[in-house]
């Protein structure tokens, strides 16, 4: 539990503090018109046809990318760090993941699928998917391209360079996968289209607990190693088992002993 002190801001009369707010206010009013503007040309972007016939493994067989729409024509992937041989999912990918279930009903009922997709196979990806009780599609990319074509997991030269292409830059190496949100639409003929992806701290705004924190006096309170949501953030049913998440989002018990069962990168 995050427990830093904080510098208090100066007490005033009420009077004074409801001045200070409205001035605060008239910014707040500001951003909302910004994001609604930021939204709006989201929206505008330019699509890009899929061309590419992903078959995923899931619960109930093969799925095409098609499948995964259900009968609504727009899709919400979550590109979940899971990666074979993995035991256990990253802590962030798994912080985003916990606020997904109690949204689905409303989605569903919007217009809107939502699956969460990993490379790990399914058989690897079910085992934790239960441990965390979460109830969203997940399924698998592991015997096809589409985490490497929309740049979620590092090729094997990648890994090789220590360099990867992550959030529309060239980055140095931190983990063969990688987290983000992609949209696809599907038409009335069929047709599927990439409309927009985000990477990196572009997710934040599906993060509800990053939402309320940010209203509070200490707000995210994440004062170091990471400066991130790796300072304190664990798997829910890890927060009294001690350890620490590592620069890559791994979760490593207490007795320094990796997680994942597998190599370190």
């Amino acid at each position: 539990m995050t427990n830093s002190t904080m510098e208090r801001p100066r007490v005033v009369t009420r009077e004074d503090w409801l001045q200070a707010r409205k001035e605060l206010l008239a910014q707040e009013k500001q951003l909302t018109r910004k994001r609604d503007e930021i939204d709006r040309r989201r929206r505008e972007l330019p699509w890009v046809k899929v061309e590419k016939n992903y078959v995923f493994d899931g619960p109930q067989g093969k799925e095409t990318l098609a499948d995964l729409f259900s009968i609504r024509s727009q899709l919400l992937v979550s590109h979940f760090m899971l990666g074979p041989g993995w035991k256990e999912g990253c802590v962030g990918c798994s912080f985003r993941s916990d606020h997904v279930d109690g949204s689905l009903v409303h989605l569903e009922h919007h217009d809107v699928s939502f699956v969460t997709i990993s490379r790990a196979p399914l058989e690897e990806i079910e085992p934790f998917k239960q441990r965390m009780g979460w109830r969203f599609k997940w399924v698998s990319s592991y015997r096809n391209d589409f985490n490497y074509d929309y740049h979620v997991s590092c090729t094997k030269q990648e890994i090789a360079t220590g360099k990867m292409y992550y959030n529309y830059a060239i980055r140095d190496f931190l983990s063969e996968e990688m987290s983000g949100l992609s949209v696809f639409y599907k038409d009335e003929t069929g047709d599927i289209f990439h409309t927009y992806s985000t990477y990196g701290r572009g997710d934040e705004m599906v993060d509800t607990t990053y939402m309320y924190l940010d209203l509070l006096p200490k707000g995210r309170n994440e004062t170091g190693p990471h400066f991130n949501l790796g300072d304190w953030v664990r798997h829910h049913d890890l927060y009294d088992a001690g350890g620490f998440v590592d620069p890559s989002g791994r979760f490593v018990p207490a007795k320094s002993e990796p997680s994942c069962g597998c190599e370190e990168a």
